[in-house]
């Protein structure tokens, strides 16, 4: 199910008002029935592979818990995660190695069957898998008690607000929500309303209008001038943030009317003044997580050099594999790291007095520069592939001409200005908390606009969340 349908419009509704009038020990229940309603919306089947990983990380984590001996803990634990990971490399990267055989296979001239294999991957197998882990990986460091309730536990994973694209939270954080008695308060309710209508707003009228101009721009990159080329591109970071963004949002509130509190997943990241802060503020959820399991397991910043550059490209290039099967996506995460570690080196031999002239200049520099760098390697993760890369980058370089003939409508690029607006107010913090914080006649402002522009100016292209995919 879409959050930005009618179905949606109705299911959230009626799913939030009976976990109210529901006695707290049937709303597990309630909230996994409806979870699993909320996923089989697309394709029915693709449930029971959900529930193959949460079988299989559930009795895992009651057998790290009970075992004594370090070694069986470790041995279940590996099993557990070469398992779930089984599933999602036979849907996400079977096809991908096959692609690389056949390639191999023409070009250094050995017998290897061309077939491809005919598989749709279920949608969010990513971000499950991910959450399935953390628990596994905390139960085994002691850090969360094994859960010996299967439906709660099945409910850690299907949670519908954020099962199919985030964020990804920790055993820590929901499944002890999972627990609590929550009681009606306004204060969640509004805050929730108010976080669903803002990411409906940057999704359904921002994101989705700006696609138009994107999918053109990429589809026929050489009939377009560098201008409209490097519009388009910085169009397209608009695009993949108020997507994600917005989708992140609508889950987040839709579990804060209900009194559960996810984590945040975005601060407004295009304010970074470095890569390194970039990360900190961009999909906050899955950069924490191969922070916490993959970084800090290879040895973190506690190594030499030489080491820390290794760790670095290995996390970065994982997180570009974990997006999609393609070396587009490789090379993004792999140019991610690169960056990084040349700003971090950077960094430590040139210093300057943050109170100094020079320095408070230079902020607004550093805003722009990691800017261009991110929307310059979104190229690699919007492009089809590395034909497509190299079109992009020929066409900036050739067709350079001050022409414009783009027609993006003037209520776009004024809505466009109002949201960086509020992003830029609420770096530091969320918008519903930063709303609440103001004037009720300037709320209220913002409430008009938002609800007129979602109704009025949402894009008649229904587009599905760039993040499904994932």
């Amino acid at each position: 199910m879409l959050f930005n349908s009618f179905e949606f419009v109705l299911f959230f509704p009626i799913v939030t008002l009976l976990f109210y009038l529901f006695p707290h020990k049937f709303r597990w229940t309630l909230l996994l029935a409806a979870s699993c309603f909320f996923y089989m919306y697309f394709i029915p089947q693709y449930i029971l592979i959900l529930l193959a990983t949460i079988v299989i990380d559930y009795f895992a984590g009651i057998w790290i818990e009970k075992t004594e001996s370090q070694t069986k803990k470790k041995r279940y634990l590996v099993a557990s995660i070469i398992s779930t990971c089984l599933v999602l490399i036979i849907f996400k990267y079977v096809n991908f190695f096959q692609e690389n055989m056949i390639w191999l296979s023409e070009h250094f001239h050995f017998n290897y069957p061309k077939r491809m294999i005919e598989i749709i991957l279920p949608i969010g197998l990513s971000f499950h898998t991910f959450q399935s882990l953390s628990y596994v990986i905390e139960v085994y460091r002691g850090n969360q008690k094994a859960e010996k309730h299967f439906g709660i536990y099945s409910l850690y994973v299907l949670f519908y607000p954020q099962l199919v694209t985030g964020p990804i939270e920790r055993p820590q954080n929901l499944l002890v929500q999972l627990r609590e008695k929550k009681s009606l308060k306004y204060a969640n309710v509004i805050q929730g309303l108010r976080l669903i209508l803002f990411g409906l707003f940057i999704k359904m009228v921002l994101a989705d209008n700006i696609a138009v101009y994107v999918d053109e721009i990429f589809k026929n990159s050489f009939s377009h001038n560098s201008i409209e080329i490097i519009t388009g591109l910085i169009l397209y970071s608009l695009q993949i943030y108020c997507d994600f963004y917005g989708y992140s949002l609508i889950a987040i509130g839709s579990a804060k009317s209900m009194g559960y509190n996810l984590m945040d997943n975005f601060k407004a990241p295009y304010f970074s003044k470095s890569i390194n802060e970039f990360w900190q503020r961009w999909h906050i959820s899955l950069s924490t997580w191969f922070r916490d399991y993959v970084y800090i397991s290879l040895g973190g910043n506690r190594v030499n050099v030489k080491k820390w550059v290794i760790n670095i490209l290995i996390v970065f290039a994982l997180s570009g594999f974990w997006h999609g099967a393609k070396w587009t996506f490789i090379l993004w995460g792999i140019l991610h790291g690169f960056t990084f570690i040349l700003e971090n080196l950077i960094s430590k031999r040139i210093t300057l007095n943050p109170s100094s002239l020079l320095s408070k200049v230079y902020q607004p520099i550093k805003i722009i520069r990691t800017f261009i760098i991110v929307t310059l390697l979104w190229v690699l993760f919007r492009a089809v592939d590395l034909k497509q890369v190299y079109a992009i980058f020929w066409a900036i370089k050739h067709n350079w001409s001050v022409a414009f003939s783009m027609q993006l409508e003037n209520w776009i690029v004024i809505l466009i200005g109002f949201f960086f607006a509020i992003d830029f107010s609420t770096r530091n913090t969320r918008f519903d908390l930063w709303l609440q914080t103001k004037k009720s006649w300037f709320r209220w402002f913002i409430y008009f606009v938002l609800v007129f522009a979602v109704i009025g100016l949402s894009s008649v292209n229904n587009y599905p969340f760039i993040y499904f995919q994932f």
